[in-house]
């Protein structure tokens, strides 16, 4: 079965759409749809992609497609993503959801009435360490979950390995409340909030968080760019089984490129996914281990890539993980992080 994709959005990440999908065996590009004419033709013309609209309206009206993957801006994703679905297309989506949770929910519902596969691009779900810990989770190797700690750190606001954020539009929308970033709190803590609470296999009940925005240059402005966006968050969360964990994410981690790190712990042992720069690994502290206090490198089998799943959903029916719903609770959850920040770190249930 041909898959016919149409790329909603044609800045950086969207290559690695591009790229991504382009692998599979029966994937056609067919289209591109980008409101800045020159970007989407140089996009087009880079990746082969025959048509190029200026508006998901028009793309519509053409109809020659059967999926779609939104890589717009955050703030676009909910304006874009629900007339695809109104017009009975699959649609995978960039992470966070939407903005806000009322967005992200009526997105999960559009997509359950359409009957399509529906899918939010949480990258870390390809990781062998992360599906091969929630397994072991799953199966009781460490008993009730008690405590986890993760964190995700980056550093790009202090050194310029993927470029000069203060340049670069890239990176200086992520900083601006305006261009519709939610800071770090959802560019990369969206991640390892799904990160912890997958593999976890239990639900947030309640959130207290803290976000700081740091002075970056005079008056706070680049051009068009406010920098308000938070650029650390810390988090304390409560699981549905009781167990505690801390969650934090900032852009100042000096000397971590893309680091995500998760400790969990239960009343029969515990497990530590490590994942530096998209490597990930395992390593776990279980049965006769813990008098020894001794950690061992589990094996992880290969996961498919998010593309791969999401062609195999379209063609196979099968499970299309993560969905819009997971999309949906996550979002719920930030938003209620953001409020607890307003109010001064105020525990406030999810």
């Amino acid at each position: 079965m041909t898959v016919r994709l149409l790329i909603l959005g044609t800045g950086g990440m969207a290559n690695n759409h591009a790229e991504g999908f382009a692998a599979i065996d029966g994937v056609d590009l067919v289209a591109g749809v980008d409101t800045r004419p020159a970007q989407l033709a140089a996009f087009c013309e880079k990746h082969n992609i025959a048509n190029g609209f200026a508006s998901v309206a028009d793309a519509l009206s053409w109809g020659g497609f059967d999926a779609v993957t939104n890589v717009t801006p955050d703030g676009a994703h909910f304006a874009t993503t629900i007339p695809v679905l109104a017009a009975g297309k699959h649609v995978l989506c960039e992470k966070p959801l939407a903005t806000n949770a009322a967005d992200a929910e009526a997105m999960a519902l559009a997509a359950a009435r359409a009957g399509v596969v529906n899918m939010v691009n949480l990258t870390y779900r390809n990781g062998a360490a992360l599906q091969r810990a929630a397994q072991m989770v799953a199966e009781g190797a460490i008993g009730k979950i008690r405590h986890f700690e993760a964190s995700y750190l980056q550093s790009w606001l202090t050194q310029p390995a993927w470029g000069e954020w203060s340049t670069e539009p890239q990176w200086l929308w992520r900083l601006s409340s305006a261009h519709g970033s939610k800071g770090v709190l959802g560019d990369v803590g969206i991640h390892i909030l799904d990160f912890a609470t997958f593999i976890a296999g239990e639900a947030a009940v309640d959130v207290s968080a803290r976000l700081a925005t740091f002075d970056k240059v005079p008056d706070g402005r680049i051009g068009e760019y406010t920098l308000d966006a938070n650029d650390s968050a810390t988090m304390q969360i409560r699981l549905e089984g009781g167990a505690l964990g801390v969650v934090h994410a900032t852009r100042f981690a000096s000397g971590h490129l893309n680091d995500l790190r998760l400790r969990i712990f239960g009343d029969l042992g515990g497990l530590e996914v490590r994942s530096d720069n998209h490597v990930s690994r395992l390593y776990a502290c279980t049965g006769t281990d813990r008098l020894t206090a001794s950690w061992t490198e589990v094996e992880c089998p290969p996961t498919p890539s998010i593309y791969e799943r999401f062609i195999a959903a379209i063609r196979e029916g099968a499970p299309a993980i993560p969905d819009f719903a997971r999309g949906a609770v996550l979002q719920r959850l930030l938003d209620r992080a953001e409020e607890s920040a307003r109010r001064d770190g105020l525990v406030l249930p999810v």
